[in-house]
């Protein structure tokens, strides 16, 4: 009996930013990811909740509601809560990670992308968020 290919990771990448989608679209399409994209928060989290994807990559600094905003949004919603988010974000300040975390970000990625390494941290993220809660620290 010949074995099933196993599911592609669904990942929704929120991003306001063209060229910056179009490079994260193409990098975790190369490696094998089905890519769900939303230009800004509302879009994004309606998409979550329609198509469940199994990692978010939101980008903090959004039109209209920011992505921190639009992670607690996610976070508060049954629909949505289990769902990882990590932040990807220009915003490499003291102190900005920590924010991330508050507002319910899993991980934090600051941008420019690390094209090589982006592919691998993504994989990383997706294997530790299924980990159960009290490993996952």
């Amino acid at each position: 009996m010949k074995e099933s290919a196993p599911i592609p990771a669904r990942i929704l990448v929120i991003e306001d930013t063209p060229m910056n989608l179009e490079l994260a679209t193409i990098l975790l399409t190369a490696a094998g990811y089905v890519v769900l994209a939303a230009p800004d928060a509302e879009t994004g989290i309606e998409l979550a909740r329609r198509e469940q994807p199994d990692l978010i990559l939101m980008d903090i600094s959004l039109p209209g509601m920011d992505g921190l905003t639009a992670t607690r949004a996610l976070k508060a919603d049954p629909a949505t809560q289990t769902i990882p988010v990590v932040a990807l974000t220009a915003h490499a300040m003291e102190g900005d990670a920590k924010l991330a975390r508050e507002a319910g970000c899993y991980a934090y990625l600051t941008k420019p992308i690390e094209t090589r390494a982006f592919a691998g941290r993504i994989a990383a993220f997706l294997e530790t968020s299924r980990l159960p809660a009290e490993t996952n620290q």
